[in-house]
Order: C-alpha cells, then sequence, then structure tokens
C-alpha cells in the first residue's frame, strides 16, 4: 500500500511540472512574439581628440559583418551623426571628426546599426573637451630668460634666450627686422632654449608669439592671440674716432712734444706702440693729471672704454674716465693732483664713468664697460692716477675707443 502511495505523489508531481514548463514556455514566446532581440556588435577602443570648436573619435570596427553604420550622438541625443561601416577588422581604426560644436564639455554615445535597423549595446566617450577662444585667450607667450635674456656675439648676431616652455608648446615664432630693413619670421622649436639672428639690426624691436595644443594627438594648434615685444637689445657700436678733437681745459696736461699729442689716441693703431707713434705727456704735470678731449657729438648711453698702453713704460694702470655733455662752466679751476678735484669736478656737473684699475703691465688693450647710466656724453677727461713704473710725472697711451649702446 506504501507503494502505491509513492507512486501516486510521484505523478502528481510530474504532472504538476509538465504543466508548470508548458505555462513558462507560452510566457517566454510572448515576449519573442515581435521576433528574437538582435545586438550587433560593438565598437571597441574608443579614443577622443581635442581640437578648436570640434573632436574627433576614434575606435576599432566590430568584427560583426552584419554592420552596416555607426551613428554617434551628443547632446542628449539631439545631435547625431552617421559613419558607414566600411572595415570589420579590428586592427583598422575609424576616425570621424565632428565639427561646429560649442567650447563645451561633452559625452557622446557610439552605437552600430545593421541593415535591419538592429542596434548595438552602447559605447560612452565621457568628458570629451572641446576647446575654443576662450582657452586661447588663457594662452601665454612662452617667456624669454629674464636673468640672461639675449647675448650679443662678437660677431654681431644676436642670441635671444628663452626659459623652458610648457609641455604643449608647439613652436614660438620670432619676427624682427633684418639688415636690410625686411621683416623676418624664424622659429623656435620647444626643444631649442635660444635662437641666434646673424642678421639683426641694431635698435629694432624684437617680437614673440608661441604656439600650443591642448593635448597630444590635438586636431588644431593655438596660438597667442598677440606679439609680445622681446626686450630691448643693446649693441656696443664704435664711436666714430674722426669726430674727435682734442680740448685744453685749465690744468690740463700738456705733450711732451707735438708728435706725442692727445690725438695720437684716436690715429687707428693697432696694439701698443712706440715713441713717438703715442700719447707721451711732459714732465711737469705731477700725478695725478688730467687730460680732455671730444668726442665730435653727444652720445646717450656711451658704455664702454679700450684703453691700449704703450710697447715698454709709464702705462697707466689707475685711470679715471669722466664726461659731461656740455662744456659750459665745467672748466675746473684746481689741478688734478689736488684732494678737492673729484668733488669739484662733481659740482661743475661731470659724471664719474669709471675707475680702471689694471693689474698687468699696461700694454694691452683692455675694454671695460663704463658706469654711465644712460647720461649723455660728448666731452671726455682722463685722469691718470698711477702708471706702471711708478712715475711720478710721465704716462704714456697708445689708443683709446668708445662704444655706445644703443
Amino acid at each position: 500500500m506504501k507503494n502505491i502511495y509513492k507512486i501516486s505523489g510521484l505523478l502528481l508531481l510530474l504532472i504538476v511540472v509538465i504543466i508548470s514548463c508548458t505555462k513558462d514556455d507560452l510566457a517566454f514566446k510572448d515576449y519573442l512574439k515581435n521576433g528574437e532581440v538582435i545586438y550587433p556588435g560593438k565598437v571597441a577602443n574608443v579614443t577622443t581628440k581635442p581640437g578648436n570648436l570640434r573632436t574627433a573619435l576614434w575606435w576599432n570596427p566590430s568584427p560583426d559583418p552584419s554592420v552596416s553604420r555607426y551613428v554617434i550622438y551628443w547632446n542628449n541625443n539631439l545631435d547625431s551623426m552617421e559613419v558607414s561601416a566600411t572595415s570589420h577588422n579590428t586592427s583598422d581604426i575609424i576616425k570621424v571628426i565632428i565639427p561646429n560644436l560649442k567650447e563645451y564639455t561633452y559625452s557622446f554615445t557610439i552605437y552600430s546599426y545593421d541593415a535591419k535597423g538592429n542596434r548595438s549595446v552602447p559605447i560612452a566617450a565621457n568628458n570629451v573637451r572641446v576647446f575654443g577662444p576662450l582657452y586661447q585667450s588663457g594662452l601665454l607667450n612662452r617667456p624669454y630668460n629674464a636673468t640672461n635674456p639675449y647675448v650679443v656675439n662678437g660677431n654681431g648676431s644676436v642670441q635671444l634666450n628663452f626659459a623652458q616652455p610648457d609641455t604643449i608648446n608647439v613652436n614660438t615664432i620670432i619676427r624682427y627686422t633684418n639688415n636690410s630693413g625686411a621683416t623676418v619670421d624664424k622659429t623656435l622649436l620647444p626643444t631649442e632654449a635660444n635662437i641666434t639672428l646673424t642678421d639683426y639690426k641694431a635698435g629694432t624691436d624684437i617680437l614673440y608669439k608661441s604656439s600650443y595644443i591642448p593635448g597630444q594627438g590635438s586636431l588644431d594648434v593655438f596660438t597667442v592671440t598677440d606679439f609680445s615685444t622681446f626686450p630691448k637689445i643693446f649693441t656696443y657700436v664704435l664711436c666714430d674716432r674722426s669726430l674727435f678733437s682734442e680740448v685744453r681745459l685749465p690744468n690740463d696736461v700738456n705733450t711732451y712734444e707735438s708728435g706725442t699729442s692727445i690725438s695720437k689716441l684716436w690715429d687707428g693703431s693697432v696694439g701698443p706702440q712706440g715713441y713717438p707713434n703715442i700719447f707721451h705727456s711732459d714732465g711737469s704735470g705731477g700725478m695725478p693729471h688730467v687730460l680732455t678731449f671730444d668726442l665730435g657729438k653727444v652720445y646717450s648711453n656711451l658704455a664702454r672704454i679700450e684703453e691700449t698702453g704703450r710697447d715698454c713704460c709709464n702705462n697707466p694702470d689707475q685711470f679715471e674716465v669722466w664726461g659731461i655733455a656740455d662744456l659750459t662752466n665745467a672748466a675746473t679751476t684746481l689741478r688734478a693732483n689736488n684732494s678737492g678735484w673729484a668733488s669739484e669736478s662733481i659740482a661743475k656737473g661731470w659724471t664719474l664713468l669709471k675707475d680702471v684699475v689694471r693689474s698687468d703691465d699696461g700694454k694691452n688693450a683692455i675694454t671695460v664697460d663704463l658706469d654711465n647710466q644712460g647720461k649723455p656724453i660728448r666731452y671726455i677727461r682722463i685722469r691718470i692716477k698711477h702708471v706702471t713704473t711708478g712715475d711720478g710725472n710721465y704716462s704714456n697711451i697708445s689708443e683709446l675707443r668708445f662704444w655706445n649702446k644703443q
């Protein structure tokens, strides 16, 4: 009897399961009454490229051969772009540029579609920044080297020095005027710290403007709106010695003879000279003594002197360089060896341009920058305080040259 009950129970359970399965199968068919849901293959490895009011989306195509097109949606699906599926090779790259965007951060969604209109699961590209005028307005030109902005080379060329640029710098355009008066543009790369202008026209402005990309692979280059002006380049221009002339003020030193006059200082000789092709003082002035001459015109920024001694002896190793623009009421009454001479000179309007001390034998040319500070200078006084031999009367100089900084 017990076995009969067991068999009856199993039969009842089997009937319930069969009825249940039949009911579920009918329910599933209700879901598929419009056909099976098909999802075409999705794209892979989406990357974005920034641009100027545009962007680019790159991806590897789906290997699904049924995919016939891709559609990109943005702006809450209000805007879209369709792209044909020209390849199903996953090693290929599909590149799409989306133009006419605003300077904004976008989210894009990419769907794959087959010919029947079935679409894939969505692939999103979020936080895609589009750049434009606002970004450009915040760009600054590459800074120059504030400690040492330029070097004027001996051959007349000018080296411009720049600081390390931002990593997104593309280049900097250097605009200048050459010796022929023409405008020239040169390019400084971000890997370069300096650039040399071999034909720069002294005294003219140098402008520069930098360009940048907002990120690697950028579609567009952004350039700073305005040029910046490079610090003024000062070059040393040799004063025209054909304009020089002798001047004699009260208590100036005399020359040894007419053939050793002050004008020997600008006769064009090169290197230490021998007697009589030198300036040679007489022996009556004592030490210190002073000589005066005219540069021939006013220089706005007299900046450098070169002094060359005699080939043997009595070369100045301690001397002062004084300057003034106008000799009106500039004559001093004290002798140069008077302790009050310097104070009187300053009171008369003279400027001490340099107190030069040489530690050698005084023969070879020595070049010294003057402490002029931009004062106009036309007349020069050389106050010789000591010579290499220790002589208390005589001094010798072969040549003097001056440069104006402009």
